[in-house]
């Protein structure tokens, strides 16, 4: 049975990139024929050390502690029939790693779903960003037997340094994400909701007067729920916080009537691979996102949602749905079939299986 050496960060069920990049398609890959072993560095005691201000000497710790043991899965690399890195090796500037997962002989993948060639650094290490060198995701490219973008705009920038490269969205598991049957007409005020970690809600943050306004205009007819791993509470403004947790992701988002996913216009979000939305579309839920980068590949205007850019925009649209629960049903019916069609597990993971035989005999000749 081949076996893939999965390169990352990680360890399983931690990171959302890991989980819907790879994790969710290992069940199925290996019913037929490919195993894996998760080649990760953080461990679970020391997330919070890693990831908070200050700690420098904790984290001088965990870095020789990550050192050694990338070294060691470096080692055994040979031993593999694929290896495939997610994002990156090892957390600095440093291609030592990846140059030596490609000198071992075992066809190499790369993938990411982020533009990581621009600086983004965790808002606990922000004094260690010196450490980082986001050119080297270019190196990394051209290194790789194949390269897996999750959207055109990633793929553009990889085919710059490679010629084989593939694009494969981030999609979601439609048999996990299924929309809830109601039994009785909806009362109570109409739900908008918003996911996301507390890195990301800055960006919500920033569409607080948009909110302000809306809440003006349709008062308790209407509730912001957000789900994150951090509580947002502005006075005056009704939010249902809900502590997100990945065992109940589902059914958290079964519970509201609109998703909303803001983003800037700026060349990080611009490589977004829009999972917010499709989270929410899987769950037949109308979206108004960002018109930026991916959103406007996944929402047609009208049909599955909308998109927006001003602030009157977003009040307007919002406006439409919260008036018209009719509207909000055949939206969210028509999301719910593009994820079906377009991005849903069942749709990509037999893609991957083919990469992978392909790039296993091409090696072998």
């Amino acid at each position: 049975m081949p076996r893939i050496l999965f390169v990352a960060a990680h360890r399983p069920g931690r990171s959302p990139s890991q989980r819907y990049r790879f994790e969710q398609f290992a069940p199925y890959w290996e019913q037929h024929g490919f195993t894996h072993v998760y080649a990760s560095l953080i461990d679970a005691e020391d997330d919070k050390k890693f990831y908070s201000p200050g700690n420098l000497s904790a984290k001088a710790g965990i870095f020789l502690k990550s050192w050694r043991r990338r070294t060691e899965q470096v080692r055994s690399a040979k031993d593999y029939d694929l290896i495939l890195v997610q994002r990156e090796a090892f957390m600095t500037g440093s291609i030592r790693f990846e140059r030596a997962l490609a000198a071992c002989g075992v066809p190499l993948i790369f993938d990411f779903d982020d533009a990581i060639w621009h600086m983004d650094v965790s808002e606990g290490n922000r004094k260690l960003r010196w450490l980082k060198d986001p050119s080297k995701t270019a190196r990394i490219i051209e290194l790789a037997d194949l390269v897996i973008g999750g959207n055109d705009y990633l793929a553009d920038f990889a085919r710059r340094y490679n010629a084989n490269v593939e694009v494969i969205p981030t999609v979601i598991d439609t048999e996990r994400y299924r929309p809830q049957m109601r039994t009785a007409p909806r009362t109570g005020p109409v739900v908008i909701g918003w996911t996301g970690s507390h890195t990301s809600m800055a960006h919500l943050v920033q569409e607080l007067p948009m909110l302000r306004a809306l809440h003006a205009q349709w008062g308790d007819r209407i509730v912001l729920r957000v789900i994150s791993d951090r509580d947002l509470v502005v006075p005056g403004l009704p939010i249902e916080n809900i502590r997100w947790n990945s065992a109940t992701e589902a059914e958290d988002l079964a519970g509201i009537d609109i998703g909303i996913m803001p983003l800037p216009d700026d060349e990080w979000s611009r490589g977004k691979c829009g999972f917010k939305g499709l989270q929410y579309m899987g769950m037949a839920k109308p979206v108004v996102l960002s018109r930026v980068g991916v959103n406007k590949v996944i929402v047609k205007e009208g049909q599955n949602g909308f998109l927006a850019g001003t602030t009157d925009e977003w009040i307007t649209k919002l406006g439409q749905l919260i008036a018209d629960a009719d509207l909000r049903d055949r939206m969210g019916q028509a999301a719910r079939r593009t994820v079906e069609e377009q991005y849903s597990v069942p749709g990509w993971r037999d893609r991957y299986l083919e990469l992978f035989h392909t790039l296993i005999a091409t090696k072998r000749a």
